[in-house]
């Protein structure tokens, strides 16, 4: 094998893209210590904050999403131009070997010139419906690695071939979850309560916030107490909420140890972001899920429907109220936070969906691809 061959692992902006990535990144140098994975990522701070303790190398490209105003528009061109240059630079220094897609805007440059380059190009699409990003990259790209089965039906005919169902690829830690009483203790948790986690992803979600709170603030909870995940921007009302409730709540803005929240969980309330659902699967987490109610496309809602149609999680739609969500929450909440039968039959049947290999079949697919 040669030495400081380069996979480039393109994306970011999101836990939901670059956990993935780590975990193939992972995956890879347990099968070949001569690939070095670095990462072109975003600007934005959680990048730096997930990437950092990885000890993987990353690049910030100045590419930002679009937004629909001139404004927007003269700074999303700005952004893709200068990328544009920075990409060309670094596939001209490094000589990357191939280049994996992690999903979203911060893909689209180093995908498309790769590929228009002949450099063996991939891409990750753990959501059920392929974002704009992903269905532009279709024709650059040799590997499409899909999450779900479903997939197949929103993937155009001609590229279909190149579809892989791999499943979403889980960071090693979480397949392999610390003891029960070990994740309590590191999270500050009483281990004789049952605990419900509430996320919104990494970056935290207010509707799902007041939605939860709300809830809660209508029932009357015993043996439970919550693990919530706000999101940096909302911590501080969520914390002043539970404190006025004087209900037990541990509020962490954010963490990068979802093992141990994993370990921790008896019952999620989550949004249902690819990675999320991937993760409440292999762990066998019964979940409410409320899907992101703002994309045009509604994919989270159609991850949230293959858990829910499996039996593993319950779906109800964010109507981006708290006066409609709580009312329609709570009841839900109420019946599995007293059914212990129901949230087993509930996990068993979303672990049935994990595919713990799945870091495993992509890097095999990345590997095979550059002939190693």
């Amino acid at each position: 094998m040669g030495e400081d061959r380069t996979i480039l692992f393109a994306g970011g902006g999101t836990g939901g893209h670059l956990y993935p990535g780590i975990s193939v990144a992972q995956a890879i140098g347990a099968m070949d210590a001569g690939i070095r994975p670095v990462f072109l990522c975003t600007r934005r701070a959680i990048d730096a904050t997930i990437l950092t303790p990885t000890g993987y190398e990353f690049i910030e490209q100045p590419v930002v999403p679009l937004v629909r105003s001139v404004s927007g528009l003269l700074r999303f061109y700005k952004g893709w131009r200068e990328t544009q240059e920075q990409v060309r630079r670094i596939l001209a220094e490094r000589n990357p070997v191939a280049v994996l897609g992690l999903g979203g805007y911060a893909a689209g440059v180093a995908v498309k010139a790769a590929g228009s380059r002949g450099i063996p190009a991939a891409i990750l699409n753990p959501d059920v419906i392929p974002g704009k990003a992903n269905q532009y990259l279709l024709k650059y790209v040799r590997a499409v690695c899909c999450q779900y089965e479903a997939t197949l039906e929103h993937v155009p005919a001609g590229h279909r071939d190149k579809c892989r169902v791999t499943g979403c690829p889980v960071r090693r830690e979480i397949l392999a979850l610390p003891e029960r009483e070990e994740a309590m203790g590191r999270l500050e948790l009483d281990p004789m309560l049952r605990t419900l986690v509430v996320t919104g992803a990494s970056q935290g979600a207010r509707t799902v916030n007041e939605a939860v709170v709300a809830a809660l603030g209508t029932m009357k909870i015993q043996g439970w107490q919550v693990l919530h995940l706000s999101g940096t921007e909302h911590a501080a009302a969520v914390r002043a909420s539970y404190r006025e409730l004087k209900m037990p709540a541990r509020v962490i803005d954010f963490t990068p140890a979802m093992a141990d929240v994993w370990a921790a969980a008896d019952l999620a309330v989550s949004r249902s972001g690819a990675s999320s659902c991937a993760e409440l699967a292999v762990c066998g987490i019964p979940s409410i899920l409320m899907p992101y109610p703002f994309h045009n496309d509604m994919h989270q809602r159609a991850n949230a429907k293959v858990l829910a149609d499996a039996g593993g999680a319950a779906l109800l739609d964010d109507e981006k109220d708290v006066k409609l969500n709580a009312p329609r929450l709570a009841p839900i909440l109420g019946a599995l936070m007293n059914d212990q039968n129901r949230r087993k039959a509930m996990g068993e049947a979303a672990k049935g969906l994990g595919k713990a290999e799945a870091a495993q079949e992509v890097a095999r697919t990345l590997l095979g691809m550059i002939g190693t």
